[in-house]
């Protein structure tokens, strides 16, 4: 019996099944995918999240760390440069006046 051909109707069977079975494998094939597609997702957010906390993590160093040249807003240098010179006036004043009425 297992020379002889097939009939339609187990023809018909045998096609629906292989059809199913490829739509089994369609379906695993593209979960797959999409699982792939998730994780490479994950791993992208992963790495961008790590390289704004690096980027955060240079900035405050470069904020922390001393400088060679003095680095201050314009109005910031300005108030204290007429700090140092009212502070200069007020020396100058008691020193002179000490020495005037002495």
């Amino acid at each position: 019996m297992a020379d002889a051909p097939l009939t339609d109707e187990e023809r018909a069977e045998l096609e629906r099944l292989r059809a199913e079975k490829a739509a089994r494998e369609q379906a695993a094939r593209n979960a797959a995918q999409k699982a792939e597609l998730e994780s490479l997702r994950a791993e992208q957010a992963e790495a961008e999240q790590m390289a704004r906390d690096a980027e955060r993590r240079e900035r405050a160093r470069e904020y922390m760390e001393p400088d060679e040249d003095l680095k201050m807003p314009l109005g910031q240098k300005l108030v204290l440069l007429v700090l140092a010179i009212i502070v200069a006036v007020f020396v100058m004043s008691f020193v002179g006046g000490g020495l005037i009425s002495g």
